[in-house]
């Protein structure tokens, strides 16, 4: 399993529009083969900041829906990135 993790950083008035402009990106990926979860989220203290989430079933999974990353007019609004992708061998219940 895959975990992609971390935080995007946008201007902290233009978030609320960033993400709204993602939606079709999130629904794209929930549909996609191997997608497991896929979230972006607004934080809950820090303005600009957004959460990212996504876990799925393989790097082929991944990589197949990713292709080039967001096109560039979402990524020029990127300020700042920390993002991680990590290999996940097991899973258990909590």
């Amino acid at each position: 399993m895959i975990i992609v993790s971390g935080t995007l950083y946008v201007a902290a008035d233009d978030r609320a529009a960033y993400l709204d402009d993602c939606r079709e990106a999130v629904e794209r990926a929930r549909a996609a083969p191997g997608c497991l979860d896929f979230a972006l989220s607004a934080d809950l203290i820090e303005p600009g900041r957004i959460n990212v989430y996504e876990r799925w079933a393989s790097d082929a999974d991944l990589a197949a829906f990713r292709g080039s990353g967001p096109d560039a007019g979402q990524a020029a609004r990127i300020l700042r990135a920390d993002v991680a992708k990590y290999r996940i061998a097991t899973a258990e219940a909590p």
